[in-house]
This record gives structure tokens, C-alpha cells and sequence, in this order.
């Protein structure tokens, strides 16, 4: 039964594409280089530049950032969940589409 648990862990979770890689970070990747709490203002000075993978495209951080009313993030939680609530979830587009 080990085995077949080991066989597992040698294989990918999610299957990767061969196509054009995805412009922008993740916005678990950008967020993880935050420390929480934290100010709106304090995370478009740290992170404001980089660009974040949306539904819609690519789009920098503090414009997203502009979408959302809040002021204060307690936790990286909170931050993620509100900033995909003003852009949605849902497939990012990759080059290809």
C-alpha cells in the first residue's frame, strides 16, 4: 500500500500545458510576500507594480487594489477573498485563447 502512495507523489496534482506560459503572478504568490495585518497603502507601496493573473487578463496589483473598498486587510484571507471579489474567479486566459 506504501507503494502505491509513493507512485502518487511521483505523478503532478494538476496536469501541466505545454502551450504559452500565463503573464502575471498568482495572487497567492504575491500575497505570500506580504505580512498580515497590513494597509492598502502599504501593500501598493511593497507590491503595487506587480502584475496579477485575472480572469480578464493580466492586470498590475494596484489597480485591482483600486476596485477594492477596504482600507485594512487582517489577514491574507481576507485580502485574497476580497480582491478576487473585484475581479471574479474563474479560467485565466492563457496565450493560446
Amino acid at each position: 500500500m506504501a507503494d502505491d502512495n509513493e507512485e502518487e507523489a511521483d505523478e503532478p496534482a494538476v496536469e501541466l500545458g505545454e502551450g504559452e506560459s500565463v503573464e502575471g503572478a498568482p495572487l497567492a504568490r504575491v500575497a505570500s510576500r506580504l505580512h498580515w495585518p497590513i494597509q492598502k497603502s502599504e501593500i501598493e507601496r511593497k507590491e503595487g507594480d506587480a502584475t496579477v493573473r485575472t480572469p480578464d487578463g493580466p492586470r498590475e496589483l494596484s489597480d485591482v487594489l483600486g476596485d477594492v473598498d477596504e482600507t485594512y486587510f487582517e489577514s491574507r484571507q481576507e485580502f485574497q477573498r476580497l480582491v478576487r471579489d473585484a475581479v471574479g474567479t474563474g479560467p485565466i486566459p492563457t496565450a493560446d485563447e
